[in-house]
């Protein structure tokens, strides 16, 4: 995992929190009103309690999106650049997402069939004057139909193993916790922050950037590369050719001298002994 994916989700959740709190808010208040009758104390250790199993099942959905990956996917892509060009598509497309693109929209409202057959199950964690109740309830948001989430959820999917996904799912959950938690005030002004400043967009558009990035820059150092090899291969050839080798005659004439040289030592050596 490298460290830009998980800058990229974190600021995925963070950057996209304003979404979320169209989605969530009717949550968040809901949960306000059933700890009314607690302890302030209290009520902050349940509000922390139910964020940490949001993060948990956001974490969970992540391994399952790694599993998915390595398994499924990661067969069909082994020894060729696949890989990188899918996570560069994916980044791509999650920006586009972010800039306003709905490419996400039937997804949610098949999410949204499935959050409904879990509301019997929603309605047991209520009211939320527990911490077992207050942990379940997070484990359920967690499953609240989001196009961010879907999104962030592909980017698990291209990543390299399921601990992978877990982290980069519980990075982009982070994210979006600060717009949650905050005060009434404190969101409104993080609202107006981000959509005057237009971050939710620009983090969209570095995204696709990153992406296109991703895809072809090592296309283009491996073209340059391959054109180096392409000039310095015909000269390393030529070289090769040029040196001379050895022919039969050069061979035989070498063996006749070796030969001759061979009986003159042994004439020498015969006459000194004669002389002797």
């Amino acid at each position: 995992m490298t460290t830009a994916l998980l800058v990229a989700a974190l600021l995925m959740g963070f950057f996209g929190s304003p979404h979320c709190l169209g989605m969530c808010g009717g949550l968040v208040a809901a949960f306000g009103l059933s700890m009314k009758d607690v302890s302030p104390a209290k009520r902050r250790g349940l509000i922390a309690t139910y964020h940490l199993g949001r993060l948990l099942s956001y974490a969970s959905l992540g391994l399952i999106a790694g599993l998915i990956g390595t398994t499924v996917l990661a067969p069909l892509m082994m020894g060729n650049s696949t890989p990188r060009i899918l996570l560069g598509l994916v980044l791509v497309f999650v920006g586009m997402t972010m800039l306003g693109a709905p490419f996400l929209t039937k997804l949610e409202r098949f999410g949204m069939r499935f959050w409904q057959v879990l509301a019997p199950l929603r309605k047991k964690v209520f009211p939320l004057t527990t911490f077992p109740r207050a942990l379940t309830a997070g484990l359920l948001w967690g499953f609240l139909p989001c196009g961010l989430v879907y999104g962030a959820l592909l980017i698990a999917v291209v990543g390299h193993d399921p601990l992978t996904g877990a982290v980069l799912m519980f990075a982009f959950g982070l994210g979006t916790v600060p717009m949650l938690v905050a005060t009434h005030e404190t969101v409104g002004w993080l609202r107006n922050q981000i959509g005057r400043l237009r971050l939710r967009q620009m983090n969209g558009a570095i995204m696709m950037i990153s992406g296109l990035a991703v895809i072809v820059v090592p296309m283009i150092m491996a073209s340059m590369h391959g054109g180096g090899h392409g000039d310095a291969a015909p000269m390393d050839h030529s070289s090769h050719t040029s040196m001379p080798m050895p022919s039969d005659t050069d061979t035989t004439m070498n063996q006749d001298m070796d030969h001759s040289m061979h009986n003159m030592g042994s004439n020498e050596s015969t006459t000194m002994e004669h002389a002797n």
